[in-house]
């Protein structure tokens, strides 16, 4: 007897051969709303941390950090959208087009922005006053390709059918091919919310955090492999562990929130450049036997 679809009859209970049954509900209209929600949350949290950008400056250095949270926070909201979709059985085509466009905004737009205000604009005119100039040239260039590289990388994720990093890891393991775009805004509010949001104002550090961009913008167009955390769920078999660890994790974030998301941003992206590495090594060590 074929199994039954969704939407017919399923098997309530058996019992001497008679067969109890009801159709199956699907999800309430008002349900799919729900995802979209987060969604909207993560726009308006893009939204708020560029207006907090182009309101900052050297006198009020919190604005920069007020607009690093919002990245972070909208990191939160991005994950919740589609596991909630996923949880609700609410996945549509419209809510991935709209997760799309606001991952564009709060993690492309918003970040570059941040980048370039943060990082360049603020910049001491003497005694470096054409090495200052550009310096900045290169960083709107490069803030610019952060934000071509982000949608491209979304793009790209859109399009694939199941796709393989070049550097392939476990057997049965979910990776991400090139570093996701989320992850690569972290990366640049973790580090401006480290230093409390006070700008740059030496060029030899604006050097540094132009590579840091450059480099973060690479990754997210590679084809390496990073970890997916997709194996992670309440649906395990010691579910109480893992809410006591994301609780422990929570804590120590609202303690030490510096430290704990440079290292998390930071560790991420150094994992993809460490794996690629090992893979690269692997392979020939294999060729040299």
């Amino acid at each position: 007897m074929p199994e039954p679809m969704a939407g017919e009859l399923t098997a309530e209970r058996k019992a001497g051969g008679n067969l109890e049954a009801r159709p199956l509900r699907n999800p309430r209209r008002g349900m799919y709303v729900l995802p979209s929600l987060f969604t909207a949350g993560n726009i308006a949290a893009g939204f708020y941390a560029i207006m907090q950008s182009v309101q900052g400056s050297a006198a009020e250095p919190e604005y920069y950090n007020r607009a690093a949270l919002a990245i972070g926070f909208a990191v939160l909201f991005d994950g919740l959208d589609g596991r909630i979709a996923r949880m609700t059985n609410t996945s549509s085509e419209f809510g991935k087009e709209l997760d799309s466009l606001a991952d564009v905004i709060t993690f492309g737009v918003a970040p570059s922005v941040l980048a370039y205000i943060w990082g360049f604009r603020m910049l001491a005119m003497s005694p470096y006053g054409q090495l200052r100039e550009r310096i900045v040239h290169i960083g709107v260039f490069v803030c610019f390709l952060f934000l071509i590289c982000g949608a491209s990388r979304l793009a790209r994720f859109n399009i694939s059918v199941n796709p393989q990093p070049r550097n392939p890891g476990r057997p049965g393991s979910k990776y991400f091919v090139g570093m996701p775009i989320p992850a690569g805004a972290g990366v640049i509010a973790a580090v401006i919310h480290f230093f409390d949001g006070s700008p740059i104002y030496d060029p030899r550090m604006s050097v540094l955090w132009l590579l840091l961009i450059a480099g973060t913008g690479f990754l997210m167009v590679s084809s390496w492999r990073f970890w997916s955390g997709k194996e992670i769920g309440f649906g395990d078999r010691h579910p109480f562990q893992m809410v006591a660890l994301l609780a422990l994790v929570g804590v120590l974030l609202v303690m030490y929130s510096e430290w704990m998301l440079i290292v998390v941003a930071l560790g991420y992206l150094v994992s993809g450049v460490l794996a690629r590495l090992a893979y690269s090594w692997e392979r020939r060590r294999r060729q040299t036997r």
